[in-house]
């Protein structure tokens, strides 16, 4: 029987939730979080997205937050070299729950996010190709998409419970956007001048 290891990975925006009355851990794009623990993780997104997965029986549970790159070469075809840093993203957080106990056939997904909030982007519909990787990577994986809010003009406040399975989202429609829009902005040049050859080895 797999030991459960309660360490959480990679996320060091760790905070008390007053709302919520509990242990929290933020997420920024290009993060993830897993943990076996009774807490809430917590993003918000707009042309990101964000996958929920959760181990039903164990309860096990993290979130990543993520989008594919801009790619000249993608333009004929929207899933192509860009969809591996996608990919890379989804399975460092199923591989961190499977690492921590969870099943594969217990796995369970909640995916949000993929709005068009970017101005000077909307031309490549990243919201849109996000929120198409995130589905297509799940059902080829065959893990079950309980839950989605994708897509849409505004940006998600998304708090993510995995001892219960619970996911409250909140539509930023008054909000001033300009943080979420350079963060992502930034998050994206990133991604354009870091490169992923090969395969990923992610323990070593």
């Amino acid at each position: 029987m797999a030991e459960h290891g309660f360490e959480e990975i990679l996320s060091p925006h760790l905070y008390y939730d007053r709302e919520h009355k509990s242990e929290a851990a933020k997420i920024l794009p290009g993060e993830y979080y897993a943990t076996a623990r009774n807490m809430v993780l917590v993003t918000v997104l707009g042309s990101c997205v964000c996958a929920c997965i959760r181990d039903r029986t164990s309860r096990i549970g993290g979130m990543n937050h993520f989008m594919l790159p801009e790619s000249g070469q993608d333009r004929n075809n929207p899933l192509g070299e860009s969809a591996r840093y996608g990919t890379y993203a989804m399975e460092i957080l199923i591989n961190q729950l499977l690492k921590m106990g969870a099943k594969r056939s217990n796995l369970e997904a909640k995916v949000f996010g993929g709005a068009s909030v970017l101005r000077g982007f909307t031309v490549n519909n990243v919201g849109e190709r996000n929120a198409e990787f995130v589905l297509q990577f799940l059902k080829t994986e065959q893990i079950s998409v309980v839950a989605q809010d994708l897509l849409d003009i505004y940006p998600r406040k998304v708090y993510f419970f995995p001892g219960t399975g619970l996911v409250r989202v909140k539509a930023l429609r008054n909000v001033h956007n300009d943080t979420i829009i350079s963060r992502e902005a930034e998050y994206n040049k990133r991604l354009q001048y870091s490169k992923l050859e090969g395969d990923v080895e992610l323990f070593g």
